[in-house]
């Protein structure tokens, strides 16, 4: 890995420039260099090298205070991230920005979940990974909403797949049109609880699909695939800490792996972007000017090339919001009014949850990092007409309980011994993700007033999801409770759970692709319509959402972007 003299810009020349790292960033870096692109990346963070994973294999007693962080820290430095409970504790914690010093305005509640450091939120996600289908890219042309995706499926099949078999999806084939299958490693098989539930929803619900999640681990590693410092899943499912084992996908096991053996990489990190240089003559990227916050040096980075900015949807509105010139007073690639409207993100936690009777002979091996799924089956035709629009897809699991169930001492000695190595008995709980349309009414706007620990300006947050996904709730959770009563769960409780945008960790759409260069921010290449060697690859270009976890779908975006920037590249 080169280092750049940071005090000589003028030799701060570069063939590419990616910002980000995480899920596009890491695909753009790696594409780039195998093509043999001097590309520099980019990234706001801290560096973590694959293997620099301190809390990984520490146990619950190895924490202080069993990982629990007091509660005055939680509400001084964490009280966003707090919204999402789960991720609150010393495992995992370091993986996440502090709210205090990334602060935003909340015109409107948004939870804001953020990872700043090498890899960026490829260390924490939840690896889903799923095609779209024509179902999905040609539903905005169809209803009248918002503007056409400028691709179909045909268009990103092919890169989907080659994506798929880099990360290493390990799922099962279905041969459902609307969720295409791909080349998928082995599946992680469902537990014997979850496959009689796959059993009774299928006998009793026709036309109700129930099969294994398709997530980013390896489970038949092979060498020749080049899948960087990846091996297989050791079933721990202790992800969010960061796999040494490479079994699971992020950027740092994975593609900046790939791309700095071919020496063409030179990572920089502590690295704010404040804004893209923009060329009015020639109508160019033609670098980007960066705080270097850990020494407050002002640095300018130029390309002759291409920049690709792949800083998260929100972050990538922020960095064209504040690129500003005579040329784009209202922002780069702004001309439409577009940047930083049309925000997305799915709304979940609402589903049910039940316990099943027998199987109590039966237990599992390992912690298997996956469930089930159970793919959208509304809105698919006349048959499955709702009176909202799009549809949702489920994630769930099952389990057995353990020593936990323990509410007191039963008894001491061998009586308790006894108690406490028994199993308790099967629950299995699933929640719903439900798509959002998009809206230009939300969106976020720069406020260059209110700014981060690295003198930045912030977001205000002006989103909330509509009347539809109110209406599709209903059914979400009615459907969940309806398919474990068919699988004879007993004590079914449905839940519900007020929720809001940001707390699916999903956003997108804040710089859509389209056919118009007026009502849209990126062509049918994820081109700036007006600055055509600047590419937005990350969730910022979706124009509709889908109901099922997007980022195999960046991934895809991007490393056919990158094919596509070469090939003009090489046409000069």
């Amino acid at each position: 890995m080169q280092t750049p003299n940071l005090k000589t810009n003028d030799t701060n020349q570069y063939d590419a420039i990616v910002i980000g790292t995480g899920i596009s960033g890491g695909i753009a870096a790696m594409e780039l260099c195998r093509k043999g692109l001097k590309t520099l990346v980019l990234e706001r963070g801290r560096h973590i090298a694959h293997g620099d994973y301190p809390t990984a294999s520490l146990d619950t007693w190895d924490f202080e205070n069993q990982g629990k962080i007091p509660k005055d820290v939680i509400e001084e430095d964490y009280h966003v991230l707090k919204r999402k409970g789960h991720l609150v504790n010393e495992a995992e914690v370091h993986h996440f920005v502090k709210d205090s010093e990334h602060p935003y305005t909340e015109e409107k509640r948004f939870d804001w979940i953020r990872g700043y450091q090498t890899g960026g939120r490829s260390l924490v996600w939840g690896r889903q990974c799923y095609e779209w289908s024509d179902l999905d890219f040609e539903a905005n042309a169809k209803e009248g909403i918002a503007v056409d995706w400028p691709i179909r499926q045909a268009d990103i099949k092919p890169w989907y797949d080659y994506v798929t078999k880099f990360i290493g999806i390990s799922g099962r084939k279905e041969g459902l049109k609307h969720l295409p299958d791909g080349p998928f490693q082995p599946p992680m098989e469902l537990n014997c609880a979850e496959a009689q539930f796959r059993d009774r929803v299928q006998e009793h619900i026709p036309g109700r699909t129930v099969t294994e999640g398709r997530v980013a681990h390896v489970t038949a590693y092979d060498p020749a695939l080049n899948l960087g410092s990846r091996g297989n899943c050791q079933y721990r499912d202790r992800c969010r800490r960061g796999c040494p084992y490479g079994g699971y996908y992020s950027s740092n096991s994975g593609p900046l792996v790939v791309a700095e053996e071919t020496g063409n990489m030179t990572l920089v990190n502590h690295a704010a972007v404040r804004e893209i240089i923009y060329d009015a003559d020639t109508k160019r990227a033609t670098g980007v000017r960066v705080k270097m916050t850990e020494t407050n040096e002002e640095v300018a980075f130029f390309t002759k090339g291409v920049v690709f900015l792949c800083a998260s949807s929100l972050n990538s509105a922020s960095i064209l919001l504040a690129s500003k010139s005579d040329a784009q007073a209202n922002g780069l690639g702004n001309d439409s009014d577009m940047v930083g409207r049309n925000i997305m993100d799915h709304h979940h936690y609402v589903g049910a949850s039940g316990s099943f009777e027998g199987l109590d002979d039966k237990y599992y091996k390992g912690r298997k990092a996956n469930g089930f799924y159970v793919p959208r089956f509304v809105n698919l035709g006349p048959s499955s007409k709702k009176d909202y629009l799009r549809g949702f897809g489920y994630q769930g699991g099952a389990q057995r309980g353990d020593w936990r169930n323990l509410v007191k001492e039963l008894s001491v000695g061998p009586g308790l011994k006894k108690a406490l190595a028994a199993p308790g008995g099967w629950s299995m709980g699933m929640t719903g993700f439900g798509e959002c349309l998009p809206d230009p009414d939300n969106r976020v706007t720069l406020n260059e007033t209110k700014l981060d620990k690295d003198g930045l300006p912030t977001l205000s947050m002006n989103a909330s999801f509509g009347a539809n996904e109110r209406a599709m709730r209903v059914d979400m959770k009615h459907h969940a409770a309806e398919m474990l009563e068919a699988a004879g769960a007993k004590n079914v409780s449905p839940f519900e759970r007020e929720v809001f945008p940001g707390y699916g960790i999903h956003e997108m759409g804040t710089a859509r692709m389209g056919r118009d260069p007026r009502t849209s921010v990126l062509n049918k290449h994820n081109q700036v319509w007006n600055c055509l060697n600047l590419y937005v690859t990350d969730g910022s270009a979706m124009t509709s959402a889908s109901c099922v976890n997007p980022s195999l779908t960046y991934m895809a975006l991007t490393a056919r972007a990158v094919d596509h920037a070469v090939g003009e590249l090489n046409r000069g």
